[in-house]
């Protein structure tokens, strides 16, 4: 059996640095801090540098007459401990006046991504795996904040330290000490950038691997209930080892080449400062070099080599944040199919008439499910919409919501073509009660509020006994705050009915959908939830998605749907009398309710 897959793969693609400018606008906005952590960071590395200077001066003053160790060295000691203490000062304050901008950065990012997925189409969200998404997100997040801190603030100073020792070296000593630093420096990152862009490969293996591995345990767990339906624990475990397994081959390459990686650095290095420490002992004993310039040249190769050696780590974890946050930002570069356009105006609903005017659609190229439909919901009426399953009775809802555009035609409330409004005014102005109702995991009283956010809990209330939930909710020990679990599983299937009806009332929109609101509900729950639904909707206009015809005999007109078109339409009493489709409906699911 094929197991299931990543649909949210995407085909390796070469890493640009390119992506560093999308990180640019975030640095800009704190322009003040980003200067004076900059300022803090030339004069740390002016210290550090200084460093060595003061050390040589304190070991050629102790090689000096004893005449001169009271007060010289002394001056040179209080000297050296000054220009480390502001060394480690200006770091410690280029770290914390940085920090915010860090912060903020990822706040932001965070946050753009977020509402980016939420502005994608719904194609998008039925086709995604959560859990390697969030995998995704969370890596480049903590990627992003991994680039803008050492970028700046390792990079940058490595660099710089680098171009000031060789310049003093140049002018203060034979060239050949300064031609040993830039070769080995120019070695040192040639083979780095080679090594680690070989590595890059593995680095994008390992993350995939992880992400898969972290989607089918997701994905495993969040169907729980069917896995144990059908027994099949041990195939979940089989195929979760099966992820783990490519995982664990991904990281054991990784971690091969990184061994190589920091086996072929050190090797630089040590051939480095060898060739140095021979170059200046020779120069010492020839009396070219005083012991204090030995001890200069030996503290300013340890003091280069180790940031060198750091920014090989550095880069290597740069070039494995640009593999995370890749994936996240081809993400924000897809666009959404159902957009708005510039300034759209806000749907204006008086009457509440929809119109499907020759409608044209289909979820592929190839399948037409909608071909020139045409119905009209007269305002304040209530229409209803049966067929067997497959007509096409849910994909007007998803039209009516723009969670798809129509391919040909046009949808119109009160006469404005929804495509020409905000996306947000048009669901704002529309209610649903869904089929398959969705919960929260938080309480029972904060679900039925996201239907109006800054209702009060009177309203709130009032919602809960008009969709008939008081009886329930008074018999909880915590009542409305009583927990629904992760989508509402604590809940019966009538119970997330009813809170979706009462989120529902709570919105009180002028256009309510009913999607088979009453499915998951008994006979006798089902006759109180409709009496309120009729209260309710009184004055509203509403569209009716139904499998049992029972609940729909009061519709002013009922619509019966076959392959994407209508095929009939009237009241109950009249499609009764015509002897057709509906009619054959209606005698089979009394049968069956005999």
């Amino acid at each position: 059996m094929r197991s299931r897959r990543d649909d949210f793969e995407v085909e390796p693609v070469a890493i640009s640095w390119r992506t560093l400018n999308e990180l640019l606008p975030y640095l800009l906005e704190y322009k003040r801090r980003v200067f004076l952590a900059m300022v803090c960071l030339v004069l740390a590395k002016m210290a550090s540098v200084g460093l060595p200077f003061v050390l040589k001066y304190i070991v050629d003053d102790l090689d000096q007459e004893a005449g001169q160790l009271i007060a010289i060295p002394l001056g040179l000691l209080l000297a050296y401990g000054i220009v480390r203490f502001s060394n480690v000062l200006f770091s410690e304050l280029r770290d914390t006046v940085f920090g915010r901008v860090t912060e903020r950065a990822m706040r932001r990012i965070g946050l753009r991504v977020f509402e980016h997925l939420h502005a994608l189409d719904l194609e998008f969200h039925l086709n995604r795996q959560t859990g390697g998404l969030s995998r995704d997100i969370e890596r480049g997040v903590s990627g992003i904040s991994f680039l803008m801190r050492f970028m700046v603030f390792n990079i940058v100073p490595t660099l710089l330290e680098i171009g000031m020792v060789t310049l003093l070296l140049l002018i203060n000593y034979d060239v050949w000490f300064a031609l040993i630093t830039l070769v080995a420096v120019t070695v040192y990152i040639g083979f780095s950038v080679f090594a680690t862009e070989w590595r890059t490969g593995f680095v994008r293996e390992a993350n995939r691997a992880d992400s898969a591995s972290n989607t089918r345990a997701i994905d495993s767990l969040m169907n729980f209930e069917t896995v144990k339906y059908f027994g099949n624990e041990g195939y979940e475990a089989g195929q979760y080892d099966h992820a783990l397994a490519d995982w664990e081959m991904a990281r054991r390459k990784n971690r091969l080449s990184l061994f190589a990686l920091n086996g072929g650095q050190a090797l630089i290095v040590s051939a480095a400062m060898t060739a140095m420490m021979v170059l200046a002992a020779t120069k010492v004993q020839q009396g070219d070099m005083t012991i204090g310039d030995f001890v200069l040249v030996n503290a300013f190769m340890m003091q280069l080599f180790m940031p060198l050696n750091f920014l090989g780590f550095v880069y290597r974890e740069m070039k494995g944040s640009l593999a995370n946050i890749e994936r996240m930002f081809l993400l924000l570069q897809r666009t959404p199919i159902v957009k708005d356009l510039p300034d759209a105006p806000v749907l204006r609903v008086t009457n509440g008439e929809i119109q499907f005017q020759d409608v044209g659609f289909g979820y592929q190229s190839n399948r037409t499910i909608l071909d020139k439909f045409n119905f009209r919901v007269a305002p304040r009426k209530k229409v209803a919409v049966v067929g067997a399953s497959g007509a096409g009775k849910s994909t007007l809802i998803k039209l009516l919501f723009r969670f798809y555009e129509v391919t040909s035609g046009r949808i119109l409330i009160d006469g404005q073509d929804i495509r020409e409004v905000s996306q947000q005014s048009l669901r704002q102005s529309i209610g649903i009660v869904p089929q398959d109702t969705v919960l929260f995991n938080s309480s029972i009283g904060e679900n039925i509020r996201y239907g109006r956010i800054d209702a009060t809990d009177e309203e709130v209330w009032e919602a809960v006994e008009l969709a008939h939930l008081a009886d329930f909710v008074t018999k909880l020990p915590k009542g409305l705050d009583t927990i629904v679990g992760e989508r509402g599983l604590k809940l019966s299937g009538g119970e997330k009915q009813r809170v979706a009806i009462a989120r529902t009332i709570l919105k009180r929109p002028p256009i309510m959908v009913f999607d088979e609101a009453t499915s998951s509900l008994d006979s006798k729950s089902e006759q109180a939830i409709l009496s309120a639904l009729d209260e309710v909707s009184s004055g509203h206009t509403s569209l009716v998605i139904a499998h049992r015809l029972s609940t729909v005999l009061d519709a002013d007109t009922i619509i019966v749907m076959q392959s994407g078109a209508i095929i009939e339409s009237g009241t109950h009493a009249e499609l009764l009398d015509k002897q057709g489709v509906y009619s054959q409906l209606w005698q089979a699911q009394q049968k069956n309710e005999q």
